[in-house]
Formats: structure tokens, sequence, C-alpha cells
């Protein structure tokens, strides 16, 4: 079986308040886009569990503490009948990048591994395991626009849809430390209903939706709000970093040639 697991940007991204677990409650929407990784899972005769291997961009780390052999495990625990399996990860989406590639990877190995051997799992328990993985996964289940709040696994569906436009991400290869994101952010204290904003006419975001990591990432990493700026000089309707970084994205109303706007180590994308 294979699947595409793809990226999503943030449309606005309000850190609301520290939680007594340790987490942040949030409020956003995650958008999907159709920025893919690939990813196969067949079944095997071999003796691991879980036999894991990857192409594309370089996956860092142990096998052990892959989150997609996490999602193996998790239902393993549950569902002991699960087969032996061999699993393929060819990386297309940065990572540590804001665009939730792992996180999207995650919830398509719950999904898949649901489907291919029948464990007639429903969305609901799906979204328990994904929130397990992280706080990011959940979405992916639903996987369209959704406002989200709590750690994000507060997920309601949003009539929204940006077909009419063109959206350029912008990635310049900076890894932002996620813990000192938080560290440095100030706490939003605004009265923006990101609901209500984000349904109004796209002209209307630069003004009223933000990003509350922009400030302190931005200080961190001047290339992450410079890349902003070149977006809205060459003509985005809106442009946002995605997340705690360090993905930038513009969204146009026409695609504008992009040769020579950024160095050619950064990694850019109409999608």
């Amino acid at each position: 079986m294979v699947a595409f697991p793809n990226a999503k940007i943030n449309l606005g991204l309000y850190i609301t308040g520290k939680r007594p677990d340790g987490y942040h409650n949030l409020e956003t929407v995650f958008f999907p886009i159709a920025l893919k990784d690939v990813l196969e899972i067949i079944e095997s005769n071999e003796d691991d569990q879980v036999s894991f291997s990857s192409s594309g961009l370089t996956v860092s780390g142990n096998t052990a503490d892959n989150i997609c052999v996490k999602a193996y495990h998790l239902l393993k625990k549950d569902f002991p009948s699960l087969p032996h399996i061999k699993m393929h990860l060819h990386k297309v989406i940065p990572m540590g990048a804001g665009m939730g590639g792992g996180s999207s990877d995650a919830a398509f190995t719950l999904m898949m591994l649901n489907k291919k051997f029948k464990l007639k799992i429903p969305q609901e328990q799906l979204l328990e395991y994904a929130l397990t993985l992280g706080s990011d996964c959940p979405f992916f289940i639903i996987n369209k626009p959704c406002l989200a709040k709590s750690r994000g696994e507060q997920l309601t569906a949003i009539p929204l849809s940006l077909a009419a436009f063109h959206i350029l991400i912008v990635n310049p290869g900076i890894h932002v430390n996620t813990a000192m994101a938080f560290r440095e952010l100030k706490m939003h204290s605004s009265a923006t209903n990101l609901e209500t904003e984000i349904l109004k006419p796209i002209n209307d975001w630069k003004t009223n939706i933000q990003n509350d990591f922009e400030v302190n990432v931005g200080d961190a990493h001047p290339e992450i709000l410079a890349i902003k700026q070149k977006l809205y000089d060459s003509g985005a309707i809106y442009s946002s970093m995605s997340g705690s970084g360090s993905t930038v994205f513009g969204i146009f109303d026409n695609k504008i040639n992009i040769e020579n706007i950024f160095p050619v180590s950064y990694f850019y994308k109409w999608v």
C-alpha cells in the first residue's frame, strides 16, 4: 500500500496560555497543502516487527525513534495480531520547518495500517492515537481546513477554500529550535477572533491575522522575516511564517517568476 502524506501551513497562530500539563493552548487554522512525502507499507516475514528505510531528504535519528515506527508500535499494543511490516518513506517535506511533515507521516501510518490490515478503528479512536504521537497529528486524520484549539487537537472543519489562489512556500533551511521559540514567546493578549477573521476576504488577513512566533523567531533568524518581506514585495496578498518556522508562505492571485528571488540553497515550491 502506498500513500502520500501531505504538509500543512498555519493561517494565523496564537498562543493563548500555558497549561498545567506543560503544553500551551493555541488557536490556529491548519490548511493542507499539496507538498507530499511518499509512504509505502508491505507485510513482512522478517524477524523485526518493523523494517524501516528512507530516501529523499535525510531522516535523522535512530529508527526506533522514528514517529512512523512509533505509530506502528502504538497500534501493535492494542492489536497484537498486527503483522510485521516493511515501511519505506521517501521524504520530500522539509523537516523542522513548521509544515507538519513528521506528524503527517505518523497520521498516515495509522490510517494505512488500519485500512491495510482491516483493524476497523473508528476515526475518533484514530484521533486519540494520533494525539499520543504529537499535537499536530490529529489534524492529518481529518486533513481538511480546520480551526484548531487547545493543544491543536480540538478541531472544527471550516468552509475555507484557496482554490482561486496560488501558494508559494519558501524554506531557508534553518532548523528553528521549538523550545527557544516557546521560551521567548510573549503570550497573545489581543481579542482576535480567528474563527471570524479567517472567513473574511483574504485582503484583510495581512492586517488582522498574525503568527505569534514571528517576532521572537524573526529576531533570532532575520532571514525568515526577509523572506516574508520579499513575498510581499513580489505581490503576495498575504504572507506568514508557518508554525514555529522556518517555512514562510505567500498567497498570490497569480504565479510570479521566482527565478533569482531567493538563494539557490532555499527550498521553494508552488503548491
